[in-house]
């Protein structure tokens, strides 16, 4: 009866982790975060990042979502500058699955086996804030986890990605 009552928990954490993003920091201990209150983004460091175009826009429109909400501004000369940096891979799983069953003959045994082959696309977002003053990266947000070709899910995910990353932002 306790396996029955676990198994609901489990099939939570495996549908809650298939969708989650895994995300790191890393800063500079000597910047002064309070310091930074309006931003820019690096058009070069945009132009760099190698994904569509219209996936360029949902996540700037993401970052300035979430920038807004921790009350910074948008500005002409900013405090600090946001570049952002992509990759993309195929996440391979393979799983082989082994069967025990009644054969040909009366004794138990081996049945046959099969692999099973998936791909997923998976993806990493990175945000860097760069001084604006000194061109120092101060702070660099990182978060990876699995994307979608659904155009209509997309927005979603993408604000997942920046929202989870941005949390971390400022250090504490």
């Amino acid at each position: 009866m306790k396996t029955l009552k676990f198994i609901p928990v489990l099939l939570l954490f495996v549908i809650t982790s298939c969708s989650s993003v895994r995300v790191n920091a890393d800063y500079d201990k000597k910047a002064t975060f309070t310091n930074y209150k309006t931003y820019a983004y690096l058009k070069s460091g945009i132009d760099k990042a190698e994904i569509s175009d219209l996936d360029k826009k949902r996540i700037l429109y993401s970052i300035e979502e979430v920038m807004t909400t921790k009350g910074f501004t948008k500005s002409e000369n900013p405090d600090i500058l946001i570049s952002i940096f992509t990759k993309e891979r195929e996440r391979v799983d393979v799983y082989n699955n082994m069967g025990f069953g009644w054969g040909w003959n009366p004794w138990w045994g081996m049945g046959m086996g099969y692999s099973n082959v998936t791909t997923t696309p998976e993806g990493t977002l990175f945000i860097d804030l760069i001084d604006a003053k000194t061109k120092e990266l101060v702070w660099q947000g990182e978060g990876s986890g699995y994307l979608t070709k659904n155009t209509e899910k997309k927005d979603a995910r993408i604000m997942e990605f920046v929202s989870k990353i941005l949390e971390q932002y400022p250090p504490k």
